[in-house]
């Protein structure tokens, strides 16, 4: 499939699921207080495709998305926001100390080009949040209804984070705080 017709069908249907839902507050997902712990030394926050569900403080980040519904409700709500993708950010090279991309790059075909992008603009000493989709063995019908290209096995997802020399400093299972 072309990269130009897998946009498409993403923000059809991101547009449409947005159109129909209610922002959900940052505070409320289990990130939250990996989150909070983070924000007071990084004041230049992005975060990467939030829809309605934010992670970051929406006052003071700065939101990338595909979905104008999204957008709009955000920026309602005080958020800075931008129309665009994931493998083009419409940013400057280091410009945020705070980067996040939460069930993100496995809807893209190059992922490797997301994450460069997402290194590009992660200022020196920042910080960028990822999180992925586990094991190609729990693969299901739900998977193709939201897009997704793939799931990661641990030691590719180490594997392709090395390459753009990235580390894992904390991880967690869906659901549970990171020790």
């Amino acid at each position: 499939m072309p990269p130009s017709a897998l946009r498409e069908i993403n923000r059809r249907f991101y547009d449409d699921l947005w159109s129909n839902a209610r922002l959900v507050e940052p505070q409320r997902p289990n990130t939250w207080p990996l989150v909070q712990s983070l924000l007071p030394r990084r004041p230049r926050r992005l975060e990467v495709a939030p829809g309605l569900r934010p992670r970051l403080p929406i006052e003071g980040t700065q939101f990338l998305d595909v979905s104008v519904p999204a957008l709009v409700e955000l920026a309602a709500r005080g958020a800075r926001v931008a129309q665009g993708e994931i493998c083009a950010l419409p940013f400057a090279s280091t410009s945020f100390d705070l980067v996040c991309a939460f069930d993100v790059i496995e809807h893209i075909d190059n992922d490797r080009l997301a994450l460069a992008e997402l290194c590009r603009v992660t200022a020196s000493g920042g910080v960028l949040l990822l999180s992925v989709p586990l094991h190609a063995s729990r693969w299901t019908v739900f998977d193709e209804l939201v897009g997704h290209r793939r799931r990661y096995e641990p030691e590719a997802l180490d594997s392709l984070l090395h390459q753009h020399a990235l580390s894992v400093q904390h991880s967690a299972v869906y659901g549970m705080q990171p020790r």
